[in-house]
């Protein structure tokens, strides 16, 4: 899961689903698996962060192709946390493609190391037990575990989730916006007593 949440491209549904049947079968936790998959994706993109932070965008554009880092992907992801804000390192770990690489726009905008993890981690474990769940559900039927199945039973997943995250999205941007206004006012009030 570290490499899945690297720029590797490497599909988590090849590592949580089978550990899901695992756990179904007796052979393995289910909790552990969740566990695992949430702190290996947020060391991934902590990873990525950090490369972002410390060789920053000139560098990735130039030579990431050679790393697995596209431009036209890192584009996308760059346009992704534009769009979105912070928000979108949660809402990023749920989206195909942008996943991988969500990671780098915020580590080249320095978004607070705090908030990174938080947003990461929460996005992350809902993945994470999404496919652990999806694995333990086909864990009495072996031939459902193939691969187009599982992808499959996770984009139905990951639609299911839509109307949530948009309520989730809308409220934390109605949230921030009321603090932004909050604290311009209180500027301006500032100001304004400071010419008095």
């Amino acid at each position: 899961m570290f490499i899945e949440s690297s720029f590797v491209p490497f599909p988590s549904e090849v590592v949580l689903p089978p550990a899901g049947y695992l756990a179904a079968k007796g052979q393995m936790n289910a909790y552990w698996a969740f566990a695992a998959g949430t702190l290996g994706s947020l060391l991934g993109a902590l990873f990525n962060y950090a490369i972002a932070v410390y060789v920053g965008e000139p560098f990735l554009r130039r030579y990431g192709k050679y790393f697995f880092v596209k431009e036209t992907a890192l584009d996308r992801a760059e346009r992704f946390f534009n769009d979105h804000g912070e928000i979108s390192t949660f809402v990023g770990r749920l989206v195909p493609v942008v996943r991988q690489l969500i990671s780098i726009p915020a580590g080249i905008a320095r978004m607070n190391l705090r908030r990174f993890a938080l947003f990461t981690s929460l996005g992350a474990g809902i993945w994470s037990a999404v496919l652990v769940y999806i694995g333990y559900l086909h864990g009495t039927h072996e031939e459902a575990l193939k691969q187009a199945v599982v992808t499959a039973t996770a984009t139905k997943a990951f639609l299911y989730m839509v109307p949530v995250l948009v309520l989730l999205v809308g409220g934390y941007v109605a949230w921030h916006r009321r603090r932004q206004a909050a604290r311009a006012a209180g500027a301006e009030g500032a100001e304004g007593g400071r010419t008095e």
